[in-house]
């Protein structure tokens, strides 16, 4: 079954028509004669919030997984097939999804629809033992190289687990521990699979010079006889008061360049009105150098070297605004904290002016309209919004509900949320440096 391709108010004439097929796989195409290339988009509805304590870190091994060869494809083959095509791949995973995606010159459209099938369908024939363990030992890598050995590399899963009680599903980020990589048993992952890997728990979107009917055969060609399965469980709640209800607090001394103050303000849930109000508050106060954190911190007092204020938005749980102040010199956390308290309070007893509402709405509807513009970039906004809010179309129509809200919602939001108790703090001291060693090498020459 598939709808009407019908234009929808603000969509700028984007169109976008649904289709199901009798396994449960939804299918989203949208035609842009543009350029000649095509983008396949397939998104799982799993994530890091589906995991339980014990086997963190599955979803994100997946993610690797997928690349490691299935029934008709061996070893690195997926890769090596579609960059030999002229396409570009990737695959990503976050706390609610696991997205994999193509960009295809439009003629190898269906290499790319039979590569993602056949690794729905049969990448259990081609998972053993010693795959597991080479991607295992990639992720472990993948986790020392961008959190353990960087400098603030830790500060995202510690913010994270303040921020989200123990117990909670987004308490633990979906890079996983260690020690979960090493307990995930071969059985742990076929079994993952078997429950998340299925045609009914999936969105595939094809964006670009394609032909629909077409584009529709292939999938039913390919997709359409691999069985679905009903075995998943709901996500737990996600479900949190909307204010943390005081201040958390950790000092971390690392071997870090300068001084850090990192928070994390509890937010509206992503697909609200009031989710788009925050992240215009935001963006007034934080996102770039013609920002209010910016121009007090950087420009003028001299005191910080960067200053940022975004949002990481979620559907299943309270977003996250976050906040990432880097100091200059020997410039002291405190007085850091100081001048950004001061400027939230300012906000939130004022508001916006028109000038910063209008600059505001228009950096966000730039954002919006440039992941729209690309074929890539709307192929994924169209499984974001029918994974995560169960209606594609609602890509189409972003721009203009982040261009109603008004300045009214956004101070709103900010007297509500952007306050003191409500925020999790993390301050990186760098630790002195270790002098021993170099004084020992000297008393040896």
């Amino acid at each position: 079954m598939g709808h009407t391709a019908t234009e929808k108010a603000g969509s700028g004439g984007l169109t976008a028509t649904e289709h199901r097929l009798a396994n449960g796989l939804r299918v989203v195409l949208s035609e842009d004669h543009l350029t000649p290339v095509a983008a396949v988009c397939l998104w799982y509805d799993v994530g890091s919030r589906h995991e339980v304590k014990g086997r963190t870190g599955l979803a994100h091994l997946f993610e690797h997984l997928m690349f490691q060869g299935s029934a008709q494809v061996k070893g690195n083959g997926h890769f090596e097939l579609v960059q030999g095509a002229g396409g570009s791949l990737n695959g990503t995973t976050s706390f609610e999804r696991t997205n994999y995606f193509e960009t295809m010159p439009a003629h190898e459209l269906e290499l790319a629809l039979w590569l993602e099938a056949d690794r729905m369908g049969s990448l259990l024939t081609a998972l053993d033992e010693e795959s597991l363990e080479n991607q295992r030992d990639v992720v472990k890598n993948e986790r020392r190289q961008r959190y353990d050995n960087v400098p603030y590399g830790t500060a995202f899963e510690k913010l994270t687990a303040m921020a989200y009680p123990e117990g909670h599903p987004y308490h633990h980020t979906p890079i996983g521990s260690m020690a979960d990589l090493d307990a995930a048993s071969l059985e742990d992952a076929r079994a993952f699979f078997r429950t998340y890997y299925a045609p009914n728990n999936a969105v595939l979107s094809v964006v670009g010079d394609i032909d629909p009917e077409q584009t529709l055969a292939w999938v039913e060609k390919y997709f359409g006889s691999i069985p679905s399965h009903d075995g998943k469980q709901p996500p737990r709640s996600g479900a949190l008061p909307d204010t943390l209800g005081g201040q958390l607090r950790e000092v971390v001394e690392e071997e870090v360049p300068s001084r850090a103050l990192m928070s994390a303000y509890r937010l509206p849930h992503d697909g609200t009105r009031e989710a788009d109000a925050a992240d215009l508050a935001l963006t007034v106060l934080g996102g770039g150098e013609s920002s209010r954190l910016y121009n007090r911190l950087v420009r003028r007092d001299r005191s910080a070297v960067a200053a940022g204020f975004g949002l990481l938005r979620l559907a299943g749980a309270p977003s996250l605004g976050w906040l990432d102040v880097k100091t200059s010199g020997g410039v002291e956390v405190a007085d850091i904290e100081s001048a950004v308290d001061e400027e939230l309070a300012r906000f939130a007893a004022e508001g916006p002016t028109p000038e910063e509402m209008e600059r505001a709405q228009a950096q966000l509807e730039r954002e919006w309209l440039d992941r729209l513009a690309t074929v890539s970039g709307r192929a994924d906004e169209l499984c974001r919004y029918a994974v995560l809010f169960g209606d594609p179309q609602l890509a189409l129509t972003a721009v203009g509900r982040v261009l109603d809200i008004t300045p009214e919602e956004v101070h709103a939001v900010a007297q509500a949320r952007l306050r003191p108790d409500n925020r999790a703090v993390l301050v990186y001291e760098p630790t002195a440096a270790d002098e021993s060693a170099d004084n020992d090498e000297e008393a040896d020459r």
